[in-house]
């Protein structure tokens, strides 16, 4: 029977492992200073520091490599040695002496056969013992980088001084030690002068641990001046602009009573008047139909370019003169009065316009600023007149008439045709409708133009793109 080969522990094709570091041999070797002497000792210490912890951090890893390696070559070394046991037992058979015959048949050589050799025990199977784990030192946890870089003083001073420092000459690393790990800087040689916390040193500290960081370059004293006249040339406001927003503001509120009033001056305002209940009654006969005629006859008048003779030829079903001369005279001066307004109107809504158009175009957001301090201005000046006429009507009433009308022409009996078509309801509905409409629409604009930061942000961005033709 063959011989049994000796069972082998460990991986065939696993080359063997390098002999571990005795404990004599030195953690950190000595590494070669720098040169520059501009980086501080507590720089140096805390960047020798975080490559220990490094170091200390592999030598860990590796070590549970070894332990596990170890376990793994111990468990294969039983199973080997249980395997040659069973093959041993069942191998095992009595061997013939010297003198016993060989049975007839028997596969067995004889004893006394010349030449023949007595058969050979198998070899026992032998068992190398597990290599026994190498201690090393316990190694403690590597501190967080953050916490190493907020150790590192800072002190800011405006200029660095310079130090010079000597290299340290150059030592040796020893020959078992693996080439993979990364040497620890060495720590300041006693007797040196320490290197200045400056905000070099600890620039260049950090750009050792987390790599190179080059901040942007100051500003030339160019740069800033181009930036300062670039900002005044944002906030600066073009006087053209600025004299068009103030006149959109001036002429807004004016605008907006002209246009209620020619809303008012309309024969839809006197049907709806005439219609709505509680409007007194004529007391010498005229009938709401007669009153819509008649009245759309005024109206008419103040709107279009007609002489006197309009109202003065006008007849009632009797044939008598409708009005009066003194009351078509008065009619002739309201419209001369509406035709001046109309006028100025005509021209303020020239104005604004071209104040709308030129500030759309060239500067931003004064079309919503001089909107806005508009409508504040009008309803300011409605908040007087409405105070005004309610403290006092008739005075109120009075004091309108003998500004237009200096003549004294506008006084008339309750007989007269003008009274029975307007009476002094119709004034007063006239002027709250009036002042109704310039309130409203106000508050609308107010809305629409009230400065929030949204719309302040989106007029300034559009400003710089105008400017410097973005």
């Amino acid at each position: 029977m063959a011989e049994q080969d000796e069972p082998q522990t460990g991986k065939p094709d696993t080359p063997p492992s390098a002999p571990p570091v005795p404990p004599s041999t030195p953690k950190a070797a000595a590494r070669p200073k720098p040169a520059s002497g501009s980086l501080s000792a507590a720089a140096e210490a805390a960047a020798a520091k975080i490559e220990a912890s490094i170091l200390a951090s592999r030598a860990a890893e590796e070590k549970k490599e070894a332990e596990a390696k170890q376990a793994l070559e111990a468990k294969r070394a039983a199973a080997a040695k249980k395997a040659a046991a069973e093959k041993k037992s069942a191998e095992a058979k009595p061997v013939a002496g010297p003198g016993t015959q060989a049975m007839p048949g028997s596969a067995t050589a004889p004893a006394d056969k010349p030449g023949a050799k007595p058969e050979a025990k198998p070899a026992a199977a032998t068992v190398k013992p597990a290599a026994k784990p190498v201690t090393k030192p316990e190694t403690r946890e590597p501190e967080e980088v953050e916490d190493i870089i907020a150790m590192i003083p800072v002190e800011p001073r405006p200029e660095a001084e310079k130090v010079s420092i000597s290299p340290a000459p150059h030592a040796p690393a020893p020959a078992n030690l693996d080439k993979t790990q990364a040497l620890p800087r060495p720590a300041a040689a006693p007797g040196e002068g320490s290197t200045p916390q400056t905000a070099s040193a600890i620039a260049e500290a950090r750009s050792r641990v987390f790599g190179a960081y080059n901040p942007g370059p100051e500003p030339t004293p160019a740069a800033r001046e181009r930036r300062a006249a670039r900002q005044a040339a944002l906030e600066a406001k073009p006087p053209l602009a600025r004299t068009l927003q103030v006149l959109l503001a001036i002429f807004y509120p004016f605008i907006l009573l002209i246009a209620a009033i020619r809303l008012i001056a309309s024969p839809i305002f006197l049907w709806f008047d005439y219609q709505r209940p509680g409007f007194p009654a004529d007391g010498f006969g005229f009938s709401t139909a007669d009153r819509m005629t008649y009245g759309s006859y005024g109206v008419d008048f103040l709107n279009n370019i007609a002489d006197n003779r309009y109202l003065g030829e006008l007849r009632d079903p009797a044939g008598n003169p409708l009005f009066l001369g003194t009351e078509v005279q008065h009619m002739a001066d309201v419209k001369n009065v509406m035709s001046f307004t109309y006028l100025a109107g005509l021209i303020m809504g020239i104005i604004v316009i071209i104040a709308l158009a030129y500030l759309g175009k060239r500067y931003s957001g004064g079309i919503r600023r001089g909107l806005f301090a508009g409508s504040v201005a009008t309803l300011i000046l409605l908040a007087g007149l409405t105070t005004a006429a309610i403290l006092g009507w008739e005075k109120f009433f009075t004091t309108f008439h003998e500004i237009f009308f200096s003549q004294g022409n506008w006084t008339f009996n309750y007989s007269d045709t003008l009274i029975r078509l307007y009476p002094p309801q119709f004034w007063v509905d006239a002027a709250i409708t009036i002042g109704g409409l310039v309130v409203i629409t106000s508050l609308l604009t107010l809305i629409f133009t009230w400065p929030t930061a949204r719309r302040r942000e989106t007029s300034r961005l559009r400003q710089d793109s105008r400017v410097f033709g973005l």
